[in-house]
């Protein structure tokens, strides 16, 4: 009981991101307002209010911290798995690499996590459309922010945060030359969008289409394991 009570708790507390405030003021504000027009209308503000908490959510993780592992930058499902050459934007060639895209929803934790320890080796954005992130296409089309990141082991992975069709801004804080550790906050996207991670060459992703992921907990892949890719049932 004492346990089911302090995870009550400690959901209740969720810490806030520090971008969600202005929003969540002005909710509250315009809720106010609505409350003093038409008191019934303004329930729906206070719920609005409360979803725009929710939404700007920021809760600790545990991350594993092995090298070699690389760990989901996004809550989220995983939508696809796919041979796909990163960003040109990237210079990273155009083989193709495994692309896992990890789909996040309005009702998601929209704060984007490190997926590996490194170091910065470039960072670009790309002016774009406002698909629909679940699209294939908007790999290619739509606003995005790259990263390229060095790991200690010698190889590298990309991570892209994508705009989509509600998502209008991507915030990234991160710069090129910086030292990064797996977990780390580093951004988010609001509201709803996609995380593509590109993984090295041979590398096989841990994850199937449909699962469920967690930013910097979830394990994607294990660049140090010979495993070959898993299958996945719903049940």
């Amino acid at each position: 009981m004492q346990t089911e009570e302090f995870s009550l708790l400690k959901y209740l507390y969720m810490p806030i991101h520090p971008e969600g405030w202005r929003f969540i003021s002005l909710f509250a504000a315009g809720t106010l307002i609505l409350l003093w027009l038409w008191w019934p209308l303004g329930w729906v503000g206070v719920l609005l209010t409360l979803w725009c908490a929710f939404f700007f959510r920021n809760p600790e993780r545990v991350t594993p911290t092995r090298q070699g592992l690389v760990i989901s930058p996004a809550d989220g499902v995983v939508q696809m798995i796919v041979p796909a050459p990163p960003p040109a934007e990237l210079d990273m060639g155009d083989a193709p690499l495994t692309r896992i895209s990890v789909f996040m929803s309005v009702f998601n934790v929209h704060v984007n996590r490190i997926p590996a320890a490194g170091r910065v080796l470039r960072r670009a954005y790309t002016p774009g459309k406002f698909l629909n992130a679940s699209l294939d296409k908007a790999s290619v089309f739509n606003e995005r922010m790259a990263i390229r990141l060095g790991l200690a082991g010698g190889e590298e992975i990309a991570f892209v945060q994508i705009a989509g069709l509600v998502a209008r801004r991507i915030r990234c804080d991160l710069a090129e030359g910086q030292e990064v550790q797996a977990g780390e906050r580093f951004g988010l996207i609001r509201f709803g969008s996609r995380l593509d991670i590109y993984l090295p060459p041979g590398a096989q992703p841990l994850v199937v289409v449909g699962q469920t992921a967690l930013a910097g907990e979830t394990v994607l892949a294990d660049l140090d394991s010979a495993e070959g890719p898993r299958q996945g049932e719903s049940r």
